[in-house]
């Protein structure tokens, strides 16, 4: 089940502890250290993966630069060609930039985490910011439940402040909650909205390189679980999401394309065969199926040497999740 997909545009990066980076030039970073003297920050940073959305980031640094916790800022930008990095110089001289060479997708996120030295990292889009006070909150939730390795907040959207139906979804998980975690237990979240302890993302591994972007969250939510770390549904914790409303024609392939790689990537084989005969039957009347189908086919020999069947105990929620939705 995907409790959640991603909603910006093109995004990313990935260099996780059991996963290579690739080959190609290395990123760099153009400001070690925000100006303005000794570091007077939140114990939560936040990473903002973007792409050639200069205008929209904009926006969402000014909201994020206002906010009380004073966080640290870095923007990971996936090689932009419409001037961000001129833009980020000009008018953000308090905001890290971590320059990647090539467009690394999701992995954008990873490398900005490795760059980051807060305990605890939130995620941010070029189309997303945080509510005032909801940093300072997610702080005291890990600092109270040590194993808490990622929360999901609940997300508004738009000027209207509209609750994202995936609030209900990730609030009513079947898995319920733990004695030793806030709130309840999901496999899955919203990218755009998320906090996560440094040392559990990185223990995970970060986003897959395979996904790159589109659904590309429940993976990361089965590792996180998979290493025993706790992912829950924070309501107090409070993100606010105002994504593009222009159609992306790709996206439902992408989208299906990520979630069958998942299920080749960590679920058992009859699981993974059962979903490769579904999608195979959508092919045949949906061009979307289609797309989806031949590139999960391309992408299945590294799915497979990369595979790591999830543990038992994940795998029961997994299937109590996947019964709860069908």
């Amino acid at each position: 089940m995907n409790h959640g997909t991603h909603h910006g545009t093109h995004h990313g990066t990935h260099a996780g502890t059991h996963r290579g980076t690739g080959a190609g030039r290395a990123a760099t970073t153009t400001r070690d250290r925000p100006h303005g003297g000794p570091a007077r920050h939140a114990p939560v940073g936040i990473v903002i993966a973007t792409r050639d959305r200069s205008a929209s980031l904009a926006v969402t640094l000014r909201h994020l630069l206002a906010l009380p916790e004073r966080p640290e800022i870095l923007v990971a930008d996936n090689a932009s060609t419409d001037g961000t990095r001129a833009m980020l110089a000009r008018d953000f001289p308090r905001v890290r930039v971590l320059a990647l060479p090539f467009n690394r997708g999701a992995l954008a996120r990873t490398h900005g985490v490795r760059a980051l030295d807060t305990p605890y990292v939130a995620f941010s889009d070029d189309d997303s910011w945080w509510a005032p006070g909801a940093l300072g909150a997610a702080a005291r939730l890990f600092d109270e439940h040590p194993r808490l390795g990622l929360l999901s907040a609940r997300t508004l959207v738009g000027p209207a402040e509209e609750p994202d139906p995936l609030n209900d979804v990730l609030a009513g998980s079947p898995l319920g909650r733990a004695a030793d975690l806030p709130g309840t237990q999901v496999l899955g979240f919203l990218g755009c909205a998320a906090v996560a302890r440094r040392e559990a993302y990185l223990d995970a591994g970060g986003y897959h390189p395979l996904l790159f972007f589109g659904a590309e969250e429940t993976l990361l939510a089965y590792d996180l679980a998979a290493r025993g770390w706790g992912v829950t549904h924070c309501p107090e914790v409070v993100a606010h999401h105002h994504p593009d409303p222009g159609p992306r024609a790709d996206r439902p392939a992408v989208v299906r394309r990520n979630e069958l790689l998942t299920a080749w990537l960590r679920r058992p084989l009859p699981n993974a065969l059962a979903r490769t005969r579904a999608l195979a039957a959508e092919a045949r009347r949906d061009p979307h199926a289609r797309r989806a189908l031949r590139e999960t086919l391309t992408r299945l020999p590294a799915a497979l040497r990369a595979r790591r069947p999830l543990p038992p105990h994940v795998e029961r929620g997994a299937r109590l999740l996947e019964e709860a939705t069908s």
